[in-house]
């Protein structure tokens, strides 16, 4: 299903007029001004992989496979090796990153993950990257995953996307996503903007069908895109291409069902196919070039996922549950095989991307993330960042502020450094008290800035977690 058309590209004197009316000029730094100047938005693609650990590719020391196109987008663009999601789970990190904002100013990003309350999700109002993306004369599209509400009130065409392929839970299984055959009754359809769509076969080849068709289309429109290509793989159930029987053996899709370390690497083998193909389009189309490409994970892996050099996994704050792989290709603009230790979270992409499209935030939901555009371009030298975290009605609680680590797992404290000790073994908590009081006062303070956690949110969550 598609929305109506984009509005026309902007004149790069109606942009410049638009500004200033909106006092956004001075805010813009010399490359947004650039890109503003520039004849040519670059096309956008978001390639967000689902619980996937950060040494689950091969450039980040996948061991017993190789992850052949995904490490293309390293060795021909930047890889951020101090790359953060907005959460240790699914749907509070996709808040985050679709609106640039901690989740937790959302009452969407306070469920941890988005359970089975139908009266939340994403508020349609508030400003999001492919809304604002759209007012820069972009076609927006999401194929795979939303998990962000829905219903009549909420979902991706709700939410700044002219289209929509894919399920809008937090997951389903891999061949049996038509409706009227999902496991149990347990998972999400597979859709067709707000369609059910009949299509058959393997869930991620079929996501990456799509996005190769949305390349295809915008190269014929001679439109800037911007495509969320957000596959399920490698979340659960442990099916790859060739699991038809694994499939059709489950009487009903409970999180620990099944699984082994061989099954997993073949959702591995079908998610780098994927990104694979819509590599090829790219080079076909002759659209390469022009082509602003990313490829991450939406949280730390789980299960059968490798984290190393990091301990912990999804739901925890850990190093291993928020540490994600981060591959950025830009040709022209984002040197080649480079490396940068550069902090960086999933929020931080709203401005940046917004950045390198010519355009800004909007004023009244200031991001809380930072435009990196000069950063990855090699414009500006890296700097040390403030980023902090809760989780589970802060349970849970961290605090990164340039080296130092302040971490909070129930009643337990630490403090840790990171560029000594990422593997957060050593606790500095009593060596260095003064330190570890303020950054835990610290943590407070910001913490308070933050929406409470509702009384529903700890229910709903559980059951969430059980299955999505």
């Amino acid at each position: 299903m598609t929305r109506s058309p984009p509005p026309a590209r902007l004149s790069r004197r109606s942009l410049l007029a638009s500004a200033a009316a909106a006092g956004l000029g001075a805010s813009l730094s010399p490359l947004a001004r650039a890109a503003l100047d520039s004849k040519k938005a670059p096309h956008i693609i978001w390639i967000m992989a689902d619980d996937l650990g950060f040494a689950d590719t091969g450039i980040t020391g996948l061991r017993g496979m190789q992850t052949p196109n995904i490490d293309r987008i390293a060795h021909e663009g930047l890889f951020l090796r101090q790359s953060y999601s907005n959460s240790a789970v699914c749907s509070a990190t996709r808040t985050g990153l679709i609106t640039g904002r901690y989740q937790y100013r959302l009452r969407v990003g306070l469920d941890e993950p988005l359970g089975r309350n139908p009266d939340v999700g994403l508020d349609p109002s508030h400003p999001t990257l492919p809304s604002m993306l759209r007012k820069q004369g972009y076609r927006t599209a999401l194929v795979g995953k939303w998990h962000l509400g829905e219903g009549k009130d909420f979902g991706p065409l709700h939410s700044g996307y002219d289209r929509f392929y894919g399920i809008l839970k937090g997951g389903t299984d891999y061949f049996r996503h038509q409706p009227g055959t999902l496991v149990d009754g347990v998972g999400s359809a597979l859709l067709d903007g707000e369609k059910p769509a009949d299509d058959v076969g393997y869930l991620t080849e079929l996501l990456g069908k799509r996005a190769v068709q949305e390349l295809e289309s915008a190269h014929k429109d001679k439109v800037p895109l911007f495509l969320s290509l957000h596959f399920t793989a490698p979340h659960w159930p442990w099916e790859g291409a060739e699991d038809t029987a694994i499939s059709d053996s489950l009487k009903s899709l409970q999180h620990y069902d099944g699984g082994n370390l061989a099954a997993y690497h073949r959702l591995l083998k079908g998610l780098d196919a994927a990104v694979g193909q819509v590599l090829k389009k790219l080079d076909q189309l002759g659209m390469a070039k022009d082509t602003l490409v990313i490829f991450t994970s939406d949280n730390g892996g789980e299960r059968f996922s490798d984290t190393w050099p990091f301990i912990g996994a999804k739901t925890e704050l850990l190093e291993g549950g928020i540490r994600v792989p981060f591959f950025i290709r830009w040709p022209g603009h984002i040197q080649a095989g480079g490396r940068s230790e550069q902090v960086n979270i999933s929020m931080d992409w709203v401005p940046t991307l917004l950045a390198a499209a010519g355009t800004v935030p909007d004023a009244a939901y200031p991001s809380d993330g930072q435009n990196l555009l000069e950063v990855i371009t090699g414009k500006a030298a890296p700097h040390a960042r403030q980023l902090y975290w809760r989780y589970k009605a802060a349970e849970q609680a961290a605090f990164r502020d340039g080296d130092w680590k302040y971490l909070k797992l129930g009643k337990a404290e630490w403090l840790f450094n990171l560029a000594e000790d990422e593997h957060e073994r050593a606790n500095y908590a009593q060596k260095e008290a003064a330190r570890f009081a303020a950054m835990k006062q610290g943590w407070a303070a910001w913490n308070a800035t933050m929406l409470p956690y509702p009384a529903d949110v700890a229910s709903f969550s559980n059951i969430a977690a059980d299955r999505y």
